[in-house]
């Protein structure tokens, strides 16, 4: 399979993947969560070249994660703003800083703080069950493919 075509696969990782799973889009999605919003401040903070990031933003545009909004009417110059559907990716950020500070930390400890606005308290991210808010560990969840999965098959002539 081409990487190209990875988004069609009935898998909702493949297709979260075909959106954001490239380095310089998750770095680029970090930097529009902490508040980056021009061209130029994200090939600064990045050190990406101009060519890579038009592209990116692109992409994260046509999928919309972000949304481009003019800033200055008569240069044309854009700003790149979080969507409904940008900001509901804050989670996987969110766990993927988690998990490095716990495990690739280096000794150095965690390099960001978080505090929730509501009640002021710093945080440490956590994926909790929906119905009893308990803590998530991968070995207490059992994955079950839905009948949706195999009507995708079916319809898509693909052998289960």
């Amino acid at each position: 399979m081409k990487w190209d075509d990875i988004g069609e696969q009935p898998c909702s990782i493949a297709r979260t993947l075909s959106v954001i799973g490239d380095r310089w889009t998750l770095l680029i999605l970090r930097n529009a969560f902490l508040g980056t919003r021009r061209f130029e401040s994200f090939q600064q903070n990045l050190g990406v070249t101009r060519h890579v990031l038009s592209d990116r933003l692109k992409r994260l545009v046509e999928n919309d994660i972000l949304v481009k909004t003019p800033y200055v009417q008569r240069q044309q110059r854009y700003e790149y703003r979080l969507t409904e559907k940008g900001l509901a990716l804050y989670p996987i950020l969110m766990s993927m800083a988690n998990w490095a500070d716990e495990w690739m930390n280096e000794g150095f400890g965690k390099p960001m703080q978080y505090t929730h606005k509501s009640c002021g308290h710093k945080i440490t991210p956590r994926l909790v069950c929906s119905e009893c808010n308990e803590t998530l560990h991968a070995k207490q969840v059992k994955p079950e493919l839905t009948q949706d999965y195999f009507n995708y098959l079916e319809q898509h002539k693909i052998p289960s």
